[in-house]
């Protein structure tokens, strides 16, 4: 799972405040044992500080207690992400869609576990139907230019990086990937100049550095 930015934000200002969360949980259930809720929230919290097995374990009670539980699948399909047990994540997430199947983020999201796995076709089906449901959903866009990028398809890669740009002019990462794909697809002039915007964006960026240098130009 991706972790939101305002997520990392709030953690990074106060360190404290999953162990704080994490403890009144572990008070409501231990008050009433069958909130499901607090378990999948406990469980987020969890995931959230990298502790992806008790993350787990708590979604694991709340689906137990709510077996329909569409959220409580798609967390613990993430912190299976997060793990890198990828079969298993696509198997939370299959369950998500087979409840909600309008989910653009289980769409979405097993796309990327698909992705990890390298099975791009499956990916590109998934972050397809993700973008049909939110066609303002730039993350979707970068992907799938990235799993075109990793079979080849290096026109279509580059398309997905426009629009993923288009929609989010600020993600250093996707002027960043749209460089390393025209340099693939030997546009070096397009590359170098992602490259220069991926360092506009993000001075601190050192694949984008390293990548002017190799390409023989002052970063």
């Amino acid at each position: 799972m991706v972790i939101e930015l305002w997520t990392l934000l709030w953690i990074v200002a106060d360190p404290g405040r999953e162990p704080r969360i994490i403890a009144d949980y572990t008070k409501t259930v231990a008050l009433d044992p069958n909130d499901a809720a607090a378990y999948t929230n406990r469980g987020n919290s969890y995931d959230d500080k990298g502790e992806y097995a008790l993350a787990i374990a708590d979604f694991d009670k709340a689906i137990a207690l709510n077996p329909n539980d569409a959220n409580a699948y798609y967390n613990r399909g993430n912190a299976y992400d997060d793990k890198g047990e990828y079969n298993l994540a696509i198997a939370d997430f299959d369950k998500v869609i087979a409840l909600n199947p309008n989910d653009a983020n289980a769409y979405y999201n097993r796309g990327n576990a698909y992705d990890d796995k390298g099975e791009y076709d499956l990916a590109i089906a998934d972050f397809n139907k993700a973008i049909a449901l939110n066609p303002n959903d730039a993350n979707a866009y970068y992907n799938r230019g990235n799993a075109y990028d990793d079979k080849g398809e290096y026109d279509l890669a580059i398309a997905d990086f426009d629009k993923a740009i288009a929609l989010n002019p600020d993600d250093a990462y996707a002027y960043n990937n749209r460089a390393v794909t025209y340099e693939k697809n030997g546009d070096k002039e397009q590359a170098i100049a992602d490259f220069r915007k991926t360092l506009e964006i993000d001075p601190s960026h050192q694949y984008a550095k390293e990548s002017l240098k190799r390409l023989g130009v002052t970063p």
